[in-house]
């Protein structure tokens, strides 16, 4: 049954999905904004099941690309994604039935309902990650290592771009990618189109319900009075790695991505310790006193010790008290062709793959 959904279900999946965006897929707070403002323009979100979709629907994954610093800094028009999937639509001959997120992170959890609602279509309750990583070829839509050819990017202006016969996904990323940075840092992304029964084999399902759910968590726990902290471990089966203060922070924009580190001082349980969390768009790894406690393709993820709240790679600052959580990865992303995506080395590193315990 269709979904339509609240300004208050809006809230929640901004909350969940900056959680479970381990600190990228784009600002959840301004994802929340633009996709309450349809509402107050008329617009319906609708959100379906992957098995409302006859086979052969033709479904769109959508999705921001650019550094999330500059996702926040720069202001779109708000109909970036609807005019990517109408030139899709033209490009092709075909009729799209749906979109779907490419990934579950912050605002991208809404580009494609917002898009959606523009054209009066229904957006599918799953998504290619299970949380946000920043390439194209880390989509679990894609692990076969087929490019979705042809995408149409879309910026701000209207300039768009369709790139067509490219094979590869990573090849594809580093086409992209580029655009994308002579674009001023960001693009929306449509990437062609597949059908319900592909994607019901490839998506990781249930991914906005689950955002929702964590994000009903931590309000709940707000109005209660209860720890929020405790409440996202208890919905996501994730458990505590550190809480402390940012101390360090090196973040830069380099080739379209945002990289860096941040160095916390423990307090709590934690007091006299040092953590520090590699990023690029996302976190990467976590290591205290020096010993890694979670790596990709598992989720890490950084809340306000208080209220439970993401905070993201484009908004932590020296000063903040944070709490790092880690999630297991859905198995979708921890199967051996899985890891040659997201797993350690697909990021430069040599350490082994080891699941939270």
């Amino acid at each position: 049954m269709p979904w339509e959904l609240s300004h208050g279900d809006i809230e929640r999946i901004a909350i969940g999905a900056g959680i479970l965006g381990t600190g990228g897929g784009g600002n959840p707070y301004r994802g929340m904004v633009r996709a309450q403002l349809q509402l107050e323009e008329g617009y319906r979100l609708t959100v379906i099941r992957l098995d409302e979709l006859p086979d052969d629907a033709l479904v769109v994954p959508l999705g921001g690309m650019g550094a999330p610093t500059i996702g926040l800094e720069k202001i779109g028009r708000g109909d970036e994604g609807r005019v990517a999937v109408q030139a899709l639509e033209s490009y092709l001959g075909v009729r799209i039935a749906a979109t779907v997120p490419v990934e579950i992170g912050g605002a991208n959890s809404f580009a494609p309902m917002i898009a959606a609602a523009q054209l009066g279509l229904p957006t599918v309750d799953a998504d290619g990650m299970g949380r946000a990583f920043p390439e194209a070829s880390m989509i679990t839509y894609y692990f076969d290592g087929v490019a979705p050819s042809p995408v149409v990017m879309v910026d701000c202006q209207h300039r768009k771009f369709i790139i067509e016969n490219v094979e590869d996904t990573r090849m594809l990323e580093r086409v992209s990618r580029q655009i994308c940075v002579q674009l001023g840092g960001s693009a929306m992304v449509a990437d062609a189109p597949m059908t319900a029964k592909r994607l019901r084999e490839t998506a990781i399902p249930g991914t906005i319900t689950l955002a929702h759910r964590v994000g009903d968590a931590v309000l709940g726990a707000q109005q209660r009075g209860d720890d929020p902290v405790a409440a996202v471990c208890a919905v996501t089966a994730g458990r505590v790695l550190f809480s402390g203060k940012v101390t360090d922070l090196d973040r830069r924009v380099e080739r379209g991505y945002n990289f860096g580190r941040l160095t916390l001082a423990g307090f709590g349980d934690w007091q006299g310790s040092t953590a520090t969390i590699d990023l690029q768009n996302e976190f990467l790894i976590c290591r205290v006193d020096g010993q890694i406690v979670a790596i990709i393709p598992d989720l890490i993820t950084l809340v306000d010790s208080e209220r439970g709240t993401p905070v993201t790679t484009e908004v932590v600052r020296y000063g903040l008290r944070v709490t790092v959580l880690g999630i297991p990865a859905p198995e979708q992303l921890t199967t051996e062709r899985a890891l040659q995506y997201v797993g350690p080395q697909a990021f430069g590193y040599d350490e082994p793959y080891i699941p939270l315990a």
